[in-house]
């Protein structure tokens, strides 16, 4: 049975590990904005996504605890997720902020010039 310090830090492993996967995904999404896809390629992406996400859990499990399914590994994994979440969540407002500003900035300072001349 491992201790207390084993276990803190498989879970410290499993809360890197989901935010892993969500950051993962996020690149997945800024891709999708970037290049369109079609659905077929979209559901392409998702599946060899989800696969590789299974196995790079897989190997996180078994490296961690030998393959057996702690409860608190899946916690970890569901608070990596939702801190990454809502850090990007976070970022993407702060980044809405920032340009959203320059732009306003941006659009008023042509009208104030427009209305010069």
């Amino acid at each position: 049975m491992p201790g207390i310090r084993e276990e803190v830090m498989v879970f410290l492993v499993a809360v890197v590990s989901g935010a892993i996967v969500r950051l993962a995904y996020q690149c997945i999404r800024c891709f999708r904005r970037i290049v369109e896809h079609d659905l077929a390629a979209v559901s392409l992406e998702d599946m060899i996504f989800w696969l590789g996400s299974a196995v790079y859990m897989f190997v996180q499990i078994y490296h961690t605890s030998d393959g057996s399914i702690r409860w608190y590994f899946i916690l970890g994994v569901v608070l990596g997720v939702v801190l990454m979440s809502a850090f990007l969540g976070g970022l993407e407002k702060m980044y809405k902020k920032i340009y959203g500003r320059k732009k306003k900035d941006l659009c008023q300072g042509l009208d104030k010039k427009g209305e010069k001349s």
